[in-house]
């Protein structure tokens, strides 16, 4: 159920009821007694959508499976001795 503003136009009083989209609106004012009262137009609250049912990726806590993991293994660093070869291989000689 929403709730609505209300404003009178007679004293300038403004009050808040809490009512069904089907009920009647208010026409008397609390203040005054008079029959001068209007609805207001006004932004209403925020919404906030949490739970399923909506995007994956909106309000969800990071599950720890979820943690970016490297795509591919970091590369090893080439030899600095430049032929290629390594120590202690004799078959070349």
């Amino acid at each position: 159920m929403p709730t609505y503003e209300y404003v009178c136009e007679a004293c300038g009083h403004e009050f808040e009821r809490f009512q069904k989209m089907s009920d009647d609106p208010v026409r008397k004012c609390p203040e005054c007694g008079r029959l001068e009262v209007r609805r207001r137009i006004s932004s209403g609250g925020g919404i906030l959508f949490k739970g399923p049912g909506f995007y994956a990726t909106d309000y969800r806590k990071p599950h720890p499976s979820d943690e970016k993991k490297p795509k591919t293994e970091p590369k090893s660093k080439p030899d600095s001795g430049g032929s290629g070869s390594k120590k202690g291989d004799t078959s070349g000689d």
